[in-house]
């Protein structure tokens, strides 16, 4: 259940797009034409559930204050944590390099149509937040890092995949002269956003009514307790 709702919380309540708005400069760039943004998110996809279980291994043996105990005990105390950009950075620039040399080898039509783009994955803040967030949030085991890793690029392929179909559409419909283009983009998108909004209560709201089941539960125990109080003090007068 853990991983199923950290996977769930990392495509609907946490965003990268609609959440957080990082990964805006691609998504709205590329996201003109369907097979163009299906083709940069699997893109996306690929590199975050790589780079986020790698950055996990690199913070939690390397980087954290105490990681390279394993070398020996003279190592202890050494703190590497102010590398974490470097080394996150360099490992996404990695998997970006690889991605763009097999797509440039399988598919150059999806390539020339990314153009620019896909490069740049690797200064793509949604995957550099994607490993500082899972640093931040102290994810605590490797196949979690990974859900999360997976589960934050199907939420930005969805974004992007999104935008586009209604970005396809809307293109013969009468919108404003003032608002066509990016525009109306940012107005969708804000919407999108309100609604990506709404799955926020989806896996908190068992937790509420816990709490409120156990208030209820301390309120009952409190007026026994009074109650019991009371019937002692009449017996002992």
């Amino acid at each position: 259940m853990e991983h199923l709702e950290l996977f769930l919380k990392s495509i609907f309540i946490d965003n990268m797009v609609f959440s957080v708005f990082l990964g805006m400069c691609s998504y709205l760039a590329v996201s003109k034409k369907v097979s163009t943004a299906v083709g940069l998110g699997a893109a996306v996809i690929f590199v975050l559930a790589i780079t986020v279980p790698l950055n996990w291994l690199l913070d939690q043996y390397v980087l954290q204050p105490g990681a390279l105990q394993w070398l020996g005990a003279e190592y202890a105390d050494y703190d590497l944590s102010f590398l974490s950009f470097i080394m996150f950075i360099a490992t996404i620039a990695t998997m970006v390099q690889l991605v763009e040399i097999v797509v440039e080898k399988f598919s150059p039509s999806l390539y020339n149509s990314l153009g620019i783009f896909l490069p740049l994955i690797a200064v793509n803040c949604a995957i550099l937040g994607g490993s500082l967030f899972m640093q931040s949030r102290e994810i605590p085991t490797l196949s979690l890092a990974t859900v999360y890793g997976i589960g934050s690029g199907i939420g930005w392929f969805l974004a992007i995949l999104a935008i586009a179909a209604i970005r396809e559409k809307i293109r013969y419909s009468n919108v404003p002269p003032a608002l066509r283009g990016l525009g109306i983009t940012f107005i969708i998108t804000g919407l999108m956003a309100i609604g990506f909004m709404s799955f926020g209560g989806m896996l908190t709201g068992g937790d509420e009514e816990a709490k409120e089941d156990t208030t209820a539960q301390i309120e009952t125990v409190d007026q026994e307790s009074t109650k019991e109080l009371a019937n002692n003090t009449i017996t002992n007068d």
